[in-house]
């Protein structure tokens, strides 16, 4: 190498929270020397004399935050796309397993395509069933003048008002559009997956329109036309399922394309039959029948329903089963995630459809649509009874864990702070109490395993509605309760929902824009678009397909012309230096060295994704950078850890027979309990913070670039 070149780069990646370069590097004067708007990475700006690191490394940031982010119009895009988000997320949750594996995946994606259905199902409710059945076809209905269908027949304000379900299928098409990635260097060979789901999702899409508007028609008789309309209907219908039904089917390079071929089929026959039925509807002049409510669409809404439940229960049993044939020692919830985190999916597209048509029917009514559809009205009040379940659970959970988890953090900081003056009592229980929140992570299993089986019971109370019967009356003969009680909870269930939704878009422009707030929801948009679209087409893109790449090219281009590179990856960024790892060359990866810390991948990952992101996974990133891995985790912090031992005080020295043994080393948080000299205050708790301020980060810098330059002899 030159005279004066640094001989070391090291490279910083940021976590969820998406602080920008010049936080990371600690330098006021950064500038951009590769990538473009999205993600880049930077460096001190040469003209300042800051621009080299004290222990003679050249720092370097790698920024990814606007992958996830960006504009307000892609970020609001994840809020209504968060039902979608997390179905898509719990088949990543797999457990472990050839037998399980399969069946998950069938589920998550049948669970998907409910979703999708459950969405058309909403819309028609809105623009058919109360629109156009309920308040159009009524003299008082307000909205009769401005929809412009004053003495149109009733097939054709169906037909009219069919085209808001078409728009909003054609909106979720536009807002789960993939952005561009570099070509032939992605991380996920999964996009023609996500062509052929779509073309399902879409042809389902369309045939369900087609059947709520063909239903309608044929409730007092059909036509040959219009039975022969119902059965390509139903045939697009089993097509779908078949294809996400038969395990494999859509993976196996062996079927791929016959399996997109009958997908594109099946979308293209949806396309042709929509418009032969919005024909049909349109310019039929028989009589309807007469009903409250648009015939059959009660009907077909109960059996998407029922079919959802079913699934939903398939899908835990299937997950419990395997965790009880399997590893007894693991800790929970491996595996259980997929079930945990479909209930909540389930759970939040159920409320927020049964709101948006209680909502609308409020807007509509004027004595003009009989009130509300019984079926969202059960919706609401299961929500409400599944909130407050999830609350009770959660504080009945603190309470009986706090004693134990105070038990242990009080051990812990005794062994930190053996020699504690009384001047600082409030200090440590302050940090008692730090470390006692943070070790709640490790219950969360428990209150995994609790919160899928409530998710159950809370959705099941929807089932009810099957009866044909309101829920006061149930309530007042089953429970004893009163109506009154029934109306409350429906008012504040509803109320409930558009706090929901409110969080979510107050959630959805402000986590990218302040750094605060996006510590706390960011987890959720990043994590949940990390993963690609393997279940629900109209997902948020994974950015991962372009980040990874992107670092493991960066990696390779300064390992190629520089001695050695460090990566220090915080937080998520951990992960995603992980998998740029596993992407290296072995030339590549004789030049690297990883420092991980506030490290989530042992801790939370392993356990969420057992199936992708585990043990085995993780000792083979080390392997590949011949074990020169550093992983530094506190106490204090609620989301890192360990990745292969905790080792602290106390605890035994670890082996020297195993390199993974070496890997993790514990930071004592805060460093001591009374002020420096000099200080009124103590040193600051760090919790999940970056560590780059730290002398133990530094140390662990000087110790991993010393190995670099024994291993290349620079």
């Amino acid at each position: 190498m030159g005279q004066g070149r640094p001989d070391i780069v090291e490279l910083r990646v940021h976590g969820v929270s998406g602080a920008g370069p010049e936080r990371v590097l600690d330098r006021a004067y950064v500038q951009q020397v590769a990538g473009d708007r999205s993600s880049g990475f930077h460096r001190t700006a040469p003209d300042h004399p800051d621009d080299r690191d004290p222990d003679g490394v050249t720092l370097e940031a790698y920024r990814w935050g606007d992958l996830t982010s960006g504009t307000v119009a892609r970020t609001l895009s994840l809020v209504f796309l968060l039902p979608f988000m997390l179905s898509n997320l719990a088949l990543w949750m797999r457990p472990v397993g050839r037998r399980s594996g399969p069946g998950v995946t069938v589920l998550c994606r049948l669970l998907a395509l409910n979703l999708t259905v459950l969405y058309v199902l909403a819309m028609t409710g809105v623009a058919l069933d109360l629109f156009a059945w309920r308040c159009l076809g009524s003299a008082r209905c307000p909205a009769a003048a401005m929809a412009g269908l004053d003495g149109r027949t009733v097939g054709q304000r169906l037909a009219a008002l069919a085209l808001l379900p078409l728009a909003a299928v054609a909106l979720l098409v536009l807002l789960g559009a993939r952005r561009s990635s570099p070509s032939g260097n992605r991380l996920w060979t999964i996009e023609p997956l996500v062509g052929r789901l779509r073309a399902i999702h879409v042809a389902a899409a369309l045939a369900v329109l087609d059947l709520v508007l063909l239903a309608a028609r044929t409730h007092d008789g059909r036509t040959a036309w219009t039975t022969v309309l119902l059965a390509v209907t139903g045939a697009v219908l089993l097509v779908c399922v078949g294809l996400l039904g038969a395990p494999g089917l859509l993976d196996r390079a062996a079927t791929a394309r016959m399996s997109g071929r009958a997908a594109g089929v099946a979308r293209a026959a949806a396309y042709g039959l929509t418009v032969a039925t919005l024909v049909t509807v349109a310019l039929d002049r028989r009589g309807w029948p007469s009903a409250a409510g648009l015939p059959g669409h009660d009907r077909i809404a109960a059996t998407a329903f029922l079919a959802q439940m079913a699934l939903l229960v398939a899908l835990l049993a299937l997950v419990l089963w395997h965790h009880r044939r399997g590893d007894r020692r693991s800790a929970l919830p491996h595996g259980l995630g997929a079930a945990v985190i479909a209930a909540v999916a389930v759970g939040l597209a159920g409320a927020l459809s049964a709101d948006l048509v209680y909502r609308a029917e409020d807007l509509l009514d004027g004595g003009s649509t009989g009130g509300p559809p019984l079926g969202p009205r059960w919706a609401i009040l299961a929500f409400f009874l599944h909130v407050l379940g999830a609350v009770l659970l959660c504080g009945a959970m603190t309470l009986l864990t706090r004693r134990r988890r105070w038990r242990a953090a009080a051990a812990i900081a005794a062994r930190d702070f053996p020699a504690a003056p009384p001047a600082a009592a409030g200090q440590l229980r302050r940090v008692t109490r730090a470390i006692a929140r943070a070790r709640f992570t490790e219950w969360v299993g428990l209150l995994a395993v609790a919160y899928a089986a409530l998710a159950v019971v809370g959705l099941a109370t929807s089932v009810l509605g099957l009866s044909g019967r309101q829920p006061e009356e149930l309530a007042r003969r089953l429970l004893g309760l009163p109506a009154g009680f029934v109306t409350v909870s429906l008012a504040v269930g509803s109320y409930l929902v558009v706090g929901v939704v409110l969080v979510l878009l107050l959630g959805g422009l402000f986590a990218y824009r302040a750094a605060w707030f996006r510590r706390y929801v960011g987890v959720l948009w990043d994590l949940g678009t990390f993963w690609p679209r393997a279940a629900h087409p109209f997902a948020p893109p994974s950015y991962a397909d372009r980040a990874v790449p992107e670092l493991a090219d960066r990696i390779t281009y300064l390992a190629e012309r520089h001695a050695g590179v460090l990566l220090a990856g915080h937080s998520h960024g951990s992960a995603l230096l992980a998998l740029a790892v596993l992407r290296l060359p072995p030339q590549v990866r004789q030049r690297v060295a990883l420092l991980t810390y506030g490290c989530p991948m042992d801790r939370l990952y392993a356990r969420l994704f057992p199936a992708y992101l585990n043990g085995s996974v993780l000792r083979e990133v080390g392997e590949r950078v011949g074990w020169r891995w550093l992983n530094l985790w506190r106490d204090t912090d609620p989301v890192g850890g360990w990745v292969f031992a905790a080792h602290r005080p106390g605890d035994p020295p670890p082996t020297t027979d195993d390199p993974a043994g070496r890997v993790d080393r514990r930071l004592r948080d805060p460093r001591d309990v009374l002020p420096p000299p000099g200080a009124r205050r103590p040193p600051p708790l760090r919790g999940h913070q970056p560590a780059e301020s730290d002398p133990e980060f530094r140390a662990a810098v000087r110790e991993l670039t010393g190995r670099l330059r024994d291993q290349g002899g620079a």
